[in-house]
């Protein structure tokens, strides 16, 4: 469950979801402008779309929620002014990203992974 009233920004721009809790707060300071530990929730994708990390805190320590999806990609918010870095985003869009509201399928040619049983 998402909490009422946290803000919530969007990246704009790729980031390798190689990165952990250190350079994904860098890269909250750098392109949003706030501190990790402020208390909002902020949002990275992958080069392909098809995977997203949520850094946040949780009061005691730094966390990050990962989704990668199992067909098709992520739809993105789009930036309200040209050269924008990052997008605010409410608590009920968040929810609908996460739960696949808004995916777009995958191209065939795409490699898909293979299934675990």
């Amino acid at each position: 469950m998402i909490p009422s009233g946290v803000e919530v920004f969007v990246a704009l721009a790729p980031v390798d979801m190689r990165c952990s809790f250190d350079r994904l707060s860098g890269v909250a300071k750098e392109q949003i402008g706030y501190e990790a530990r402020s208390g909002a929730l902020f949002v990275f994708y992958g080069r392909r779309r098809d995977a997203l990390k949520i850094l946040f805190f949780d009061g005691s320590g730094m966390c990050i929620f990962y989704k990668r999806l199992d067909r098709g990609t992520l739809s993105l918010p789009r930036p309200v002014a040209e050269g924008a870095q990052y997008v605010v985003i409410d608590e009920a869009s968040l929810q609908g990203l996460l739960d696949g509201v808004n995916v777009e399928v995958a191209p065939e040619e795409r490699p898909r992974r293979p299934k675990v049983h």
